[in-house]
């Protein structure tokens, strides 16, 4: 299973969701590494596809169901459409379901 976090430095949630993910595989019993990728600046952000920071993605599939290609991808927050309202940080459950998926 190929896990990755990208972020970029300034981004306050990217350690927050860094802790959600290590807490959702400790849960499923899964040891897989995390891949920490670095965004900090737009080539790098072209060449991962980075729609913003924190970014989950489980053997390439973003974590957010639905997400579909950004056309902007330079280095910034994301904000996530929950069903508590936009947030910086992607729902737990979205990174269960991937995990599962995956596994």
């Amino acid at each position: 299973m190929k896990i990755e976090l990208l972020w970029f430095e300034d981004c306050p949630n990217h350690a927050l969701a860094e802790a959600m993910l290590r807490d959702v595989l400790a849960d499923a019993g899964i040891s897989a590494a995390i891949e920490r990728v670095e965004v900090p600046d737009e080539a790098t952000g072209i060449a991962t596809v980075f729609p913003g920071s924190p970014t989950i993605r489980v053997n390439g599939h973003d974590v957010e169901p639905g997400w579909t290609e950004c056309a902007d991808c330079t280095p910034r927050c994301r904000l996530y459409a929950t069903s508590e309202g936009l947030r910086g940080l992607p729902e737990r459950q979205w990174i269960a379901d991937a995990v599962r998926a995956a596994s």
